[in-house]
């Protein structure tokens, strides 16, 4: 599997974020902010959550991505890594649908300027991994509806650092259909 750039239509490509990137990324962070506030989301990302500290780690780690337009614009930013995420080790109200390995899809966030940008993230991150797990705030009305739209399934609940519950979904990489009488 190539965690290189990946092209997915509709003129947007997606690639490791890089230290020159992080303005950018705060920037498209912020706006998500605002969004989560005027969707109802009021107790999500608080505190300017993700910090500065927070995803310069992540570029440096090699998990933050960012989807660019075909103008060169961000569109979207997301961290993925594939090993385990502490955080999910304890889940309440349900359970994970197998203990196999996993890459987990953390702080997506769109500009808005173009939609899909979570299948989009999605697909590429399924070049990665075959089994993928992510969790979002309970008021995060556009997020749940988006992961229903995806087949995402409902797992239970777990708690990030702060203490707080988050709704956990995963989703497998869909099988490819085998065709009869091609090799």
């Amino acid at each position: 599997m190539d965690s290189g750039k990946l092209s997915c239509g509709n003129e947007v490509s997606i690639h490791r974020s890089t230290a020159a990137d992080i303005d950018v990324l705060m920037g498209v962070y912020a706006d998500a902010r605002r969004y989560m506030r005027l969707t109802g989301n009021a107790t999500q990302w608080t505190g300017g959550y993700p910090s500065r500290a927070i995803v310069e780690r992540d570029v440096a780690a090699g998990n933050s991505y960012v989807g660019i337009g075909a103008d060169g614009e961000v569109l979207m930013v997301f961290s993925f890594f594939v090993g385990r995420e502490p955080n999910y080790d304890r889940i309440e109200d349900g359970s994970w649908p197998d203990d196999g390995a996993y890459g987990t899809i953390h702080r997506l966030a769109s500009t808005g300027r173009m939609g899909g940008m979570l299948r989009r993230c999605v697909d590429f991150c399924f070049t990665l991994a075959d089994n993928i797990r992510l969790d979002t705030h309970a008021d995060n009305g556009p997020m749940l509806a988006a992961v229903g739209r995806l087949g995402f399934v409902r797992c239970g609940i777990i708690y990030v650092d702060d203490g707080t519950p988050r709704v956990a979904f995963a989703k497998r990489r869909p099988a490819v259909p085998y065709s009869a009488g091609r090799m």
